[in-house]
């Protein structure tokens, strides 16, 4: 995993509410073991037409927000069923960070476990986002995992804050295998202590 720092990178708003894991990553593709390549599935029945080409009403799909890294979307993201390929379609798009009023439980805990960044705002701090992002095309944010601040043009200023264990692990790019293997002396010690054959 990747260690997360600090990004400045260009914001996509998404105004709509209990936005649910089979729309981010509807179910026909969680066939795939790969965990890439979700990207281009992602939101699928918003993104697209029945002729498969491009719905120019769908959010995502505007110029200017085309590369963007920041989601910016309302209250309870990724609520529904507990898959975790919707983290996965959300990376693989380019989202590194997703602010919202509130998140679903399990995909909030899926974020942090794969290197992406959930931040939970209040409803105001989210709206005056979007303000800035319709009045600036192109709008960019920083998002200081470090200082837990994110900023903007415009004076915008804003404070998160981060479980202290899941700040530590996105900071140093830590996910479970590479916590356990921080533990690996140890756990060679034990085993030889248990087992002389070794």
């Amino acid at each position: 995993m990747k260690p997360f720092t600090k990004m400045t990178g260009v914001v996509a708003t998404m105004d709509r509410a209990n936005v649910d894991t089979d729309q981010i990553i509807p179910k026909q593709f969680l066939k795939r073991i790969e965990r890439t390549g979700f990207g281009k599935f992602l939101f699928f029945d918003w993104r697209y037409l029945d002729n498969h080409d491009l719905n120019p009403k769908f959010e995502l799909n505007r110029p200017e927000f085309s590369g963007a890294s920041i989601l910016v979307t309302r209250r309870n993201f990724g609520c529904g069923s507990s898959r975790e390929h919707a983290v996965w379609a959300l990376t693989d798009y380019g989202f590194q960070v997703i602010l919202a009023p509130t998140f679903a439980d399990i995909f909030f805990n899926n974020c942090f476990n794969n290197g992406a960044l959930p931040i939970a705002l209040s409803e105001d701090e989210i709206e005056t986002i979007f303000q800035k992002v319709e009045q600036n095309e192109g709008y960019q944010l920083t998002i200081d995992l470090e200082k837990q601040e994110i900023s903007g043009d415009g004076g915008l200023s804003f404070s998160f804050e981060v479980d202290p264990f899941r700040r530590h692990c996105l900071l140093n790019g830590l996910d479970k295998i590479s916590l356990t293997l921080e533990q690996e002396e140890k756990i060679l010690a034990y085993e030889k202590a248990h087992d002389p054959s070794l």
